[in-house]
């Protein structure tokens, strides 16, 4: 435990509670009024436990448990747990996605800890959008938080491979597309692939955003590696609750941790993991919520020259689970030690450099290969690309180490789909003009035009292709992919077709040019003429239902910005609520 900086009196819950006026009286009351004795919550601080569980969030389904450990850690340490419930953001019920929820939970997440008398905060989730949004709205709050990772699930076997999430499900789907799976084989592997609660096993968005929050300083180390169902992990879940407790009395607050060199670290960890592509969007919206100014051009800069290091699926050929037994994300920045800022804060009290000595003694890394060393990567790739041109002015992204080679520098004929109903309704069509060097484009994916930036972004293979032997294709669209997918796939295209970005401008046949090493995407189409096509150009009709999906459409910012709202970007000093 570091130095005590705060009394009693100082805690910011004292301020609903110790005065002795009619409206601290009813507070007391109140709490009273459930069970609590009044001493539990005059002498203790209070710490918020803000959960994600949900009966339709798989990843999560253990929270509830977890929850009652993390309760046993704080109270062993001298706090009193109030459990919050708090918006749950399952990736694969949720629709029409969880991204046009995430700056949702930032904003629950923030009003949570700003309007209740919370000393400091657990919080709880995994999921791919829950952990930006937890961390959005923690950083906003400004009360001492440390983060609880869900943990990845079991890993699966299927004719002697390993098998996983995500992954797996659209390499099997294709071949069910393509007649080499057969019915009774496709119902069998939806019952075995996903065995224990838990978040995808690959290194999909949901353990490529908790492992950049743990290289951010905001984890117990190691925390995010291990398995959901692993007894460790409950043990994690009880020293997290201990370590806040103590937290609260150092005021260690995210603004005490938070620093373009933690966002940097968080990013060259990113590299390292062969990461999801969405790390790109969700990263910037956290740095924004911190304060610290973050671009697409940045994350080439810090993780230049980073290989990927983490031989797991998309880009390699383990599993989460190996991953930890070969000492986690500890023993991979013990790796990156060179290229890392070791003095940075993190929530231990100690610096990322003295987590990563104290956890050298006890890795679990003898004859495991899941983590490489930095002479031998998985492969060549690097885990992001970011892309311009007058396809994408303010920029795309791709992922190198999950796509095909042969496809990084490309040129073909455009394939247009206007919307995800017209390609999914014609995509298998045999008559489809389309073949291996064709370049398929979906446009109206994007943070507004879909609404919302759904996972669209790995477009599938025409079933005759598939037939025909072919596994990928260059695809590009304004939308996003999921993280535990693969495959040459252009994504993020910014400004998006709905605001009239150039995607909007492009027709069937277009000829179209990618070159990943020289960083351009482009149509092979003059100045004059796209000038012509834009005056042309007619906006479709936005989507501004009621509620909250309008509040989305009207204040959402652009892949390239982090697609958070316009009135939530960036850090402001929190005020206190008025007590009367």
């Amino acid at each position: 435990m570091q130095e005590k900086r705060k009394q009693l009196a100082d805690l910011r819950s004292q301020r609903w509670l110790a005065p002795d006026d009619m409206r601290s009286f009813a507070h007391r009351q109140r709490l009273q009024q459930m069970g609590l004795r009044r001493e539990d919550f005059m002498t203790r601080p209070v710490i918020a436990v803000i959960n994600t569980w949900s009966d339709l969030s798989p990843c999560h389904a253990h929270l509830r448990e977890r929850a009652e450990v993390v309760k046993r850690g704080i109270l062993m340490a001298g706090g009193l747990p109030v459990e919050l419930p708090a918006m749950s953001l399952g990736e694969v019920m949720v629709k029409p996605t969880t991204m046009i929820y995430r700056n949702m939970l930032a904003m629950e997440t923030e009003e949570l800890l700003r309007s209740l008398p919370i000393d400091g905060a657990i919080l709880m989730g995994g999921c791919d959008k829950t952990t930006p949004g937890l961390m959005m709205g923690a950083l906003s709050a400004d009360l001492p938080c440390l983060y609880v990772p869900a943990g990845p699930m079991l890993s699966d076997r299927y004719n002697g491979q390993v098998v996983g999430a995500g992954t797996h499900t659209r390499k099997f789907w294709d071949e069910y597309v393509a007649g080499n799976i057969d019915k009774e084989e496709w119902i069998a592997l939806e019952s075995r692939m996903t065995r224990a609660p838990g978040t995808c096993n690959t290194m999909g968005t949901a353990s490529t955003m908790t492992s950049i929050v743990e290289a951010m300083g905001f984890t117990l180390p190691g925390a995010t590696s291990i398995p959901a169902m692993d007894a460790a992990h409950p043990r994690m879940c009880a020293a997290s609750g201990e370590r806040i407790v103590a937290m609260v009395w150092e005021d260690l607050k995210p603004s005490c941790i938070f620093s373009r060199s933690a966002v940097d670290n968080g990013i060259i960890a990113y590299m390292a993991l062969g990461g999801s592509t969405n790390a790109a969007i969700h990263t910037i919206a956290i740095a924004g919520r911190g304060g610290v100014e973050l671009t697409l051009d940045d994350f080439m800069k810090v993780g230049a020259g980073i290989p990927v290091l983490a031989d797991i699926f998309p880009s390699g050929t383990r599993l989460m689970e190996d991953f930890y037994y070969a000492g986690g994300l500890p023993a991979l920045l013990d790796q990156l030690k060179p290229h890392l800022a070791l003095d940075c804060l993190t929530v231990t009290g100690l610096s990322l450099g003295e987590n990563l000595a104290r956890c050298a003694a006890s890795a679990r890394t003898a004859n495991e290969t899941a983590i490489r060393p930095l002479d031998q990567p998985v492969t060549e790739g690097a885990a992001l690309a970011v892309l311009r041109g007058n396809l994408a002015p303010n920029g795309a992204v791709i992922k190198p180490s999950a796509a095909s080679p042969h496809l990084l520098k490309h040129r073909g004929r455009a394939l247009v789909f206007d919307s995800i109903a017209e390609m999914n309704a014609s995509i298998h069509d045999p008559d489809l003009d389309v073949d291996a060097d064709t370049v398929l484009v979906l446009r109206g994916g994007g943070p507004i035009g879909a609404p919302g930036m759904p996972e669209w972004g790995n477009l599938p293979i025409p079933k005759k292709l598939l037939a025909a032997g072919v596994r990928d294709m260059l695809r590009i669209s304004d939308a996003r992919m999921s993280g535990t997918h693969y495959g040459t796939c252009v994504l993020h295209v910014s400004p998006e077709s709905a605001v009239g970005g150039p995607l909007a401008l492009i027709r069937t046949g277009d000829i179209i040019e990618l070159d990943v090493a020289a960083g351009s995407i482009n149509v092979l189409l003059s100045e004059q003429e796209l000038a012509q096509r834009r005056g042309r150009w007619q906006a479709p009709p936005l989507p501004r239902q009621r509620g909250y999906i309008r509040l989305y459409v009207e204040h959402v910012s652009q892949a390239d910005k982090g697609c958070d709202f316009d009135f939530l970007t960036g850090f402001e000093t929190p005020v206190e609520p008025s007590i009367f």
